[in-house]
Parts: structure tokens; C-alpha cells; sequence
């Protein structure tokens, strides 16, 4: 199976699940993709998430569970390599790159495009 449709199929039934949540729940978005997070880091947690991400790949690592599971990952290997001191700076070490960015081209895209306002 090509890694394309591995990474649709898997990525596609992510954000299925999600708006199956959104249209028969009572569910807010922001709850729903918080709880997307949280599940990324106990599927990893539980050594699930990782053989999913192995086969999906972009699948899995790009919606919120996949930032769950980096998270985790982060916070796993700096435990391993710091101590107890891990559990504060894993996550934040593994994310840096994403956060920095969506920080970056977020600047850039409201350098670029003018604000309005919605009156």
C-alpha cells in the first residue's frame, strides 16, 4: 500500500472520528481537540501510538493526537536522559521546532496580509 494512501486512510479516519464528535455530541471543538491531545499521549503512553505513526506516517504525526504523542515521546526520552527534571522540559524540547514555527509564520502571515475589522 503506498505510504500516500496509509497516510490518507489513517488521517482521514482521525479527523472522521472528530467530526463525528462535533456533529452527535455536545461536545465543543476546543474539548475535542483537547481530548485529541490527550489521547495522542496515552496511545503512546500504552506503546500504541508509535506502530500507528510507523505506518501512517504525516496520518499520524500531523493531526492533535500525533502532538500528543510528541509530547510524550519528548518527555519519555528526557526522563531517560535527565531524571525527574525531564518531566518539564521533554515536552517543551520535543515541540520547540513545531511551536517556533507556527509562531514564526503566523508573524509573517499578519505582516503580510492587513487586519480588518469584522464591522
Amino acid at each position: 500500500m503506498s505510504e500516500i494512501i496509509r497516510a490518507f486512510l489513517i488521517g482521514g479516519t482521525i479527523c472522521a472520528i472528530g467530526q463525528v464528535l462535533i456533529d452527535y455530541t455536545k461536545l465543543t471543538p476546543a474539548r475535542i481537540l483537547t481530548g485529541y491531545v490527550v489521547a495522542g499521549v496515552i496511545l503512546s503512553a500504552l506503546g500504541i501510538y508509535q506502530p500507528i505513526a510507523d505506518f501512517a506516517g504525516a496520518g499520524a504525526s500531523v493531526p492533535l493526537t500525533g502532538f500528543g504523542h510528541l509530547l510524550a515521546d519528548g518527555i519519555r526520552k528526557a526522563i531517560d536522559r535527565d531524571g525527574f527534571i525531564g518531566i518539564l522540559t521533554g515536552g517543551l524540547t520535543a515541540a520547540a521546532g513545531g511551536v517556533t514555527a507556527a509562531l514564526l509564520f503566523g508573524l509573517a502571515a499578519s505582516l503580510v496580509f492587513p487586519q480588518k475589522d469584522k464591522t
